[in-house]
């Protein structure tokens, strides 16, 4: 009786059968940028000292091949990649006092933002 209703919230977390590119963030922290692109979204977060990326999809479901990129600058950059269902990511980097950029891709469209989040 557990299991089922375990497996049932951890759904709604990650976004079950029904999610779509407006699903609830697992990154912490306000929104700081949003790019929309044909397949997706990339989401940048920004929480006290550091910064969290995600690429969403706009179709769940099916997996197809999606990544996101986080880098501070000076710092290398943090990548998920791979095939997933909904999205790729969480990705952080500390980014106290530091520019960042990020880029994502769903099924080979891409979008990527630039040095953003420089004078906060």
């Amino acid at each position: 009786m557990l299991v089922p209703a375990l497996v049932a919230a951890v759904g709604l977390v990650l976004g079950g059968t029904g999610a779509n590119a407006e699903a609830a963030s697992v990154c912490s922290g306000r929104p700081a940028e949003t790019v929309k692109f044909a397949t997706g979204e990339l989401r940048v977060y920004k929480s006290r000292g550091y910064a969290c990326a995600e690429t969403v999809t706009t179709k769940p479901g099916k997996r197809r091949a999606m990544s996101v990129l986080l880098q501070a600058r000076g710092g290398g950059p943090v990548v998920d990649s791979g095939r997933f269902t909904t999205l790729a990511g969480p990705v952080t980097v500390h980014a106290l006092h530091r520019c960042v950029r990020a880029s994502g891709s769903v099924a080979g469209t891409s979008a990527s933002t630039g040095w953003i989040l420089c004078s906060r």
